[in-house]
């Protein structure tokens, strides 16, 4: 409920304090006193639009701030989480006006957008007045307060849910009809490209290896004499070899007479020996590598055109080629396969449209249960706030499928017997509105409605009998939510829990007036009572007569 509203420098306002407390809260004063510019201020606040007019003249901006004591369960908590905004028992809401026309906005000291600010005050304040609309205008609210009076609220969730669920199975069948139809439309060519490529096979890093073996097979053509030759020299018959053998075995049988010369010689012709052997071995293998089957190359080569022909021709490296045809294998089992699957989608799809449907047409029925009550219970409401000829109904229409389900919930009346009934907007009028959504905010009680509900002088023209009623029913009201009136009526405030003056002061010798608010204690109540009674000049009847209103409320 909404606990403190403090204000500075708002039009005629330069600083007000006001705390407030459950049941029901009655403001009062004379005509012009301020009461619109207190709702206006309260309104920004509470994410309305601003306007450097807001801004008291001389003043570099105005401020609103109003606090909001948190139930556990209060719907503004789920507007907090899903902006990821901190709070524990207490809500504070600030509104910064400027003069140049900017606002900035605070929850908790924490800068919010203006779209944020205003979900919330949605969730904490209704304001309703004789010409207020925005309770009441959208059919789609009367759908979610019709659903509220019926306790409803879980039913309606579930046909969200199983909405989105069939959506989401329709589009699956979509998505996977579509992607049947492309590959069906490519099947042909599909089944010539598996084939032409499982006929390849190509291997992985099979290009790399051919080409390195291409390369070197072509550069061994270029040396391949080169080797002969040298091979022949180191090898053949006029290689050195065999006669450094022989000196050699000559030099090691003298090695015993003379070592000291001997021996050296005999090492360095051994190690000449073992490199020529060495130098014969490399020229062997490099005559076999040079000395190749030329058909092999051709085959390389043939190899080599056919990967990089597919390559060209699927447009993908040759090292993708194998991957490329597996994938276009699972495209042809998918030709296969899909109408298989498709089916069992569909089935999905009918399924989840069945579960939906029922679901819907569940809640339809019992909307339509619910609105026979609600009707009741706002027809029994009409006669004391003198609407006994006139009838509310709730009309529910038959619409297409959607997440709220299959009805279309509006509140038409009635004003006169004989007349044709119409929606609630477009019939009533100003004084007439106002007691409707009264009967109507007193059926819902606690269902339906914001913790703080604001009645801007809904008692306008009303008097008497239909005044008291009024006030019986705000106090009814108060007993569940937290109600604030503005009110010109005493009988109405004779029935809140806390009265509050508001009256407009003059300052600094008359140059300048200001706003200001007192909570009143019982005798000043009673002469404010006195005064809504009798005018400007109040008499001993006019403050007997607010004595017995106040005696008769409590």
């Amino acid at each position: 409920m909404l606990s403190r509203l403090s204000i500075r420098d708002i039009v005629l306002i330069d600083r007000l304090d006001i705390d407030f407390g459950s049941g029901l809260a009655a403001l009062t004063g004379e005509t012009g006193a301020g009461k619109s510019i207190l709702l206006d201020a309260f309104a920004l606040a509470l994410g309305a639009r601003g306007e450097a007019a807001l801004v008291r003249a001389g003043a570099e901006h105005g401020q609103v701030t109003a606090a909001f004591e948190l139930a556990a369960a209060h719907p503004a908590r789920r507007v907090l989480a899903e902006n990821e905004l901190d709070a524990e028992d207490e809500l504070i809401v600030r509104r910064v006006q400027y003069a140049d026309g900017r606002t900035r906005a605070f929850v908790n000291d924490q800068p919010v957008s203006v779209q944020v600010l205003r979900a919330l005050g949605a969730a904490l304040v209704e304001i309703h007045g004789q010409h207020d609309e925005r309770a009441f205008v959208d059919a789609a609210t009367h759908r979610a307060l019709l659903d509220a009076f019926g306790g409803m609220e879980g039913e309606t969730a579930e046909v969200a849910r199983l909405w989105q669920e069939w959506r989401a199975s329709e589009a699956a069948v979509a998505d996977h009809r579509v992607e049947v139809e492309r590959v069906s439309r490519e099947a042909e060519w599909l089944r010539h490209a598996v084939e032409e490529l499982g006929r390849l096979a190509p291997a992985a890093g099979e290009e790399t290896s051919l080409a390195e073996r291409r390369a070197a097979m072509m550069q061994a053509e270029k040396v391949a004499e080169d080797l002969r030759m040298t091979h022949e020299a180191v090898g053949g018959p006029q290689s050195p070899v065999p006669p450094l053998a022989t000196a050699l075995r000559r030099l090691e049988r003298r090695a015993t007479q003379a070592p000291a010369l001997i021996e050296p010689a005999v090492k360095a012709i051994d190690a000449a020996l073992s490199a020529l052997e060495e130098a014969r071995a490399h020229l062997e293998a490099a005559l076999r590598v040079a000395d190749h089957d030329p058909k092999e190359l051709e085959r390389i080569e043939e190899r080599l055109f056919a990967l990089r022909g597919a390559g060209r021709k699927y447009n993908a490296p040759v090292d993708q080629l194998n991957a490329l045809g597996e994938r276009y294998q699972r495209d042809l089992a998918l030709i296969d396969a899909g109408a298989e699957r498709l089916a069992a989608l569909e089935r999905q799809a009918q399924a989840a449209a069945l579960r939906y449907r029922e679901a819907a047409e569940k809640l339809s029925a019992h909307r339509k249960r619910a609105s026979g009550a609600l009707d009741k219970a706002v027809n029994a409401e009409l006669k004391p706030l003198k609407l006994e000829r006139a009838r509310f109904s709730t009309e529910i229409a038959a619409v297409d499928e959607g997440p709220e389900g299959i009805d279309r919930v509006e509140f038409w009346v009635r004003t006169n017997p004989g007349t044709k009934p119409g929606p609630l907007m477009k019939i009533a009028s100003g004084g007439e509105l106002a007691r409707f959504l009264l009967a109507l905010k007193v059926a819902l009680a606690d269902r339906g409605s914001a913790p703080t509900l604001i009645f801007d002088e809904i008692d306008t023209g009303a008097g008497g009998a239909v005044a008291d009623a009024i006030g019986v029913r705000l106090a009814r009201l108060a007993s569940g939510v937290q109600v604030i009136a503005v009110t010109h009526a005493p009988q109405v405030a004779a029935r809140a829990d806390r009265h509050y003056l508001i009256t407009k002061d003059a300052l600094g010798g008359g140059k300048r007036v200001a706003t200001r608010i007192l909570e009143l204690a019982a005798e000043r109540r009673r002469e404010e009572i006195a005064r809504m009674l009798a005018g400007a000049e109040i008499t001993a009847e006019a403050r007997a007569a607010a004595e017995r209103l106040i005696r008769a409320a409590g």
